[in-house]
Order: structure tokens, then sequence, then C-alpha cells
């Protein structure tokens, strides 16, 4: 069976896409569906469902999927356990941070660091979700904590995090209720570069909900000057909870279809290393000790989730 097929279906699966899959793994789209045709010729099964609303698992994929998972999962595991055997340890964790993961969360991370089954010390580099991606893919990083958005799909991914998202629209009434994501599309929003995080996450939420980003002329440098532009009056913005520092005359908990909408961060990294076993065991004790901590009142929520 190739696994680079059963690669493809998972891709498919996270990102309910074939372009968006195919795009991830830098292939045409045509050779992604070949791929996932195949496989589910060797099945016997179809895996999924297109239609113009998205892809979605059919009754029958909605019981394999879960076992590719975790066959691939296993198989990761196996690699990067025999080359953990097979090579000497290294003392370090190399971790990617995005600006916008809290300082509770990287403090985790060291602590967690230091309680693993072999101790490892933790070697930080701050920087946008693009780099951080490009570093973890040369080699350069073991692991990044990032905003979760779409992409990377040959990487393990687990969400150690979330908060919820506000609106700043200083065009509003200086009401600070709950406010639908529509309600609010028409306005001129703040972005960062297109390599940060925020921005992809800003994009992404429009896209999904087949709504048009009217973005602000200019470009914010970061997440800080999305809040302070925002605070001068210059454009709305959509900004994590716990990044707010300036007052707002219109401040609002952002929600779609009812429901709070939360940004997830997550950690990425690759098992077909020798530290993945230690990493496994890393991003799990993190997602344990960030779960503690969101009980206590931090803006963190849903349960995480892998794929």
């Amino acid at each position: 069976m190739n696994i680079e097929a059963l690669r493809y279906a998972q891709a498919v699966s996270g990102l309910k896409s074939f372009s968006a899959a195919a795009r991830a793994y830098g292939v045409t789209q045509p050779a992604l569906s070949n791929g996932v045709a195949r496989l589910e010729e060797e099945l016997g099964v179809k895996l999924f469902d297109r239609s113009p609303r998205g892809v979605k698992p059919t009754a029958h994929g909605a019981l394999v999927l879960p076992l590719i998972d975790h066959v691939l999962g296993a198989l990761d595991t196996l690699v990067a356990e025999s080359r953990r055997l097979a090579r000497p340890a290294v003392d370090m964790i190399r971790m990617g941070v995005s600006p916008l993961i809290g300082s509770d969360l990287v403090a985790h991370a060291f602590q967690v660091a230091r309680t693993l089954e072999r101790p490892r010390d933790l070697v930080l580099r701050e920087a946008d979700l693009e780099p951080l991606r490009g570093d973890l893919e040369a080699g350069r990083l073991d692991i990044v904590l990032v905003p979760a958005v779409p992409g990377m799909p040959a990487f393990r991914h687990r969400v150690v995090a979330r908060e919820p998202v506000v609106v700043i629209d200083p065009a509003g009434s200086g009401d600070d209720s709950p406010v639908e994501l529509r309600a609010v599309a028409d306005a001129s929003y703040i972005l960062g570069p297109a390599t940060c995080g925020l921005t992809t996450f800003t994009t992404e939420l429009f896209h999904a909900n087949d709504l048009v980003l009217h973005p602000y002329p200019g470009e914010a440098a970061s997440f800080r000057a999305v809040d302070e532009w925002a605070a001068m009056g210059l454009g709305a913005a959509l900004l994590p909870r716990s990044k707010i520092t300036h007052d707002h005359t219109g401040c609002r908990p952002l929600l779609q279809g009812g429901e709070p909408v939360e940004i997830a961060y997550e950690a990425v990294w690759d098992c077909d290393t020798p530290l993945g076993a230690d990493l496994d065991e890393f991003v799990v004790a993190l997602t344990e000790a960030a779960g503690a901590s969101s009980d206590h009142g931090a803006p963190h929520g849903a349960p995480a989730g892998e794929r």
C-alpha cells in the first residue's frame, strides 16, 4: 500500500479540500486526487464525497480515516523510536514560537522539557509563522508553537491551547456584547504581514465563511501594531483576547453561528528524527500542563486535537 496516498487522504480529511491538500504537499491537484483514487480502489471503499460546499467523508470514510490516522501515527512512532535508538540523543530541543504564543505557555514548555524521561534544555526562537515553518522543514528547529492554520500536513500536529477572539471596531457604538462575524464583515481590517499567523487566521476565517475580507491599505508589523492602530481608529481588527493591551471603544467577543470564535495554538513537529519520541512525550505533557492552567482561568478552551 502506498504510504504517500495514505498521507494524501489524511491531508484531505484534515483540510477538507483536495486543492488545499495539494498546495500543502506541493503537488498538483490531479496527482493528489489520483493518489486518493488509487487508495480507494485498493481499499474497496470510497472515502470522500465532493460537493459545492466542500469535501466530507463518506459513511465508510468516517470509519476508515481514523484507522489511517492510527496507521500513520504508528509508522511515525516506529521510525522515530528506531532513529532514536540508532543515533546518540541530543540534550536540547530547539523550539520556535510565534509572537502570539503567551509567556505562560512558554513557561510551561520550559518546565515540561526539564521533567521529560530524558530531561532537555529548551532553546527558543521567536518569529512569524512562515519563517518558523521554513526552519522546521529545513531541520533548523525541532518543534514550533504556532497558530493552528492549514499547512504542513506531513508533520505531526497537536492543539495545545485555545483562546477566544475579539473584534475591535472603532466605528461601532461602544457596545461590548458578543457579535456575529457577518455583522462586522464589511469593516476595513488592519492586517500584519502575509507571513504572520494572525493574518493567515483572519484570512482563513473569512474564506471559510464565504465572506470578503476588506483589508486596511497599510500593513502593521505585528499584532501589537494591529492593537495600537485599531486604538487609533485606523480600522477594525481581530485579535486573541489576551493580546488586547489598549483601551478600545468597541471591543466585542466574536461569534460564528452563535458559537465563540477561538484561535487555536498548536505544536508542530517531525516524528522522523532522533528526537521524535521525546517530542511526542513533550507535547503530551505540554498539552496537559496548558489544560491544567486553563482550568484555573487562563483563556485556553476546548479539548486538544491531534492530526
